[in-house]
This record gives structure tokens, C-alpha cells and sequence, in this order.
């Protein structure tokens, strides 16, 4: 069995339903909910809070939580740490959003459940899928994606960064 890595995240939607979403800067720059590790001695609803915070500069507060999901498995070739991530619905507080970790990721944007981007990380599509349809206390185990077959994600055209800019 491999370690155990600690994470949280947060399902943060607009005004029109739409969720906040965060492309990781590095390897398949893949989309994935805002969110981080948890630090040792750090609640799980602080680190969320702190990682939104550092990620996104908005200031936010939980509102319940849409599940714990165990990512794992090893199709991506590597042997990785499964990660236990809490996954919580989140609501803004004030505070503009921005990219304030380039290192971590390159772009926010607002994207409608139903027509989410690629490649996205199996545990945001799972969590969600999960909180649009309204459900908490989720308990999942979520395996990893294989390696995509592209190498790695385009950058967003031009046309699209209006539209899909915050």
C-alpha cells in the first residue's frame, strides 16, 4: 500500500450555477477545482479556505461538505500516494479573483457543469457531479486517469479567453 497524502478542495459556483476552475500550471495542465495539501496541524476547512485564498485571492467560507474522495491507483505509470481530498462547497465572501500562484496554476475561469473542459482531474469531475446534484457527505474512491494521449493541454484560443475569463 502506498502513503496517504492529505488534500482539500472546494466547488465554488457563480450566480449562474457556473463552477470555478483552475488549470495547474505544470505537466498536463490539467482543470481542476481550487485547493490544495492540508499542513500538518491545519482543519481541513482552513486549508481550504488558505488555499482558495492563495490560489484565487477571494476570500470564501465553507459551506458543507460534498464528500471525502480517495484518488487512487497507479495507471499513470508512477507509483503515486493515494490522496484522500475533502471536497467542500464553497461561497465567496468578497475579494477579486485572480491567478495569485503562477507556479501552482495558470488560469481561473467560470465554466458551466454541463460542459466542463479537458483534461480535468477524475476527482473534480466526480465532486461536481456530486454537488450539482445536490448531494454531502459523499464518501468515494475515485481512480486516476491514465496518462492523456495529448502531451499536454493547449492553451486557450484567443476567442474563447473573453468568454471564459472571470
Amino acid at each position: 500500500m502506498s502513503s496517504l497524502t492529505s488534500a482539500v478542495a472546494a466547488v465554488i459556483t457563480d450566480a449562474a450555477g457556473r463552477v470555478l476552475l483552475c488549470q495547474q500550471s505544470q505537466g498536463h495542465r490539467l482543470w481542476c477545482l481550487p485547493g490544495g495539501r492540508i499542513r500538518q496541524a491545519e482543519s481541513p476547512v482552513h486549508a481550504a479556505i488558505r488555499d482558495i485564498r492563495e490560489e484565487t485571492g477571494l476570500e470564501t467560507h465553507m459551506v458543507d461538505l460534498v464528500g471525502v474522495y480517495e484518488l487512487t491507483g497507479n495507471t499513470c505509470g508512477e507509483d503515486l500516494p493515494d490522496v484522500l481530498k475533502y471536497v467542500f462547497r464553497g461561497q465567496i465572501d468578497g475579494g477579486e479573483a485572480s491567478v495569485n500562484s503562477p507556479g501552482r496554476i495558470c488560469w481561473l475561469s467560470w465554466h458551466d457543469p454541463a460542459a466542463l473542459p479537458a483534461p480535468m482531474t477524475p476527482v473534480a469531475r466526480a465532486a461536481i457531479a456530486d454537488a450539482v446534484a445536490g448531494m454531502s457527505g459523499v464518501l468515494r474512491q475515485v481512480q486516476r486517469d491514465s496518462e492523456p494521449d495529448i502531451p499536454d493541454a493547449a492553451e486557450p484560443e484567443p476567442a474563447s479567453l473573453a468568454a471564459a475569463a472571470i
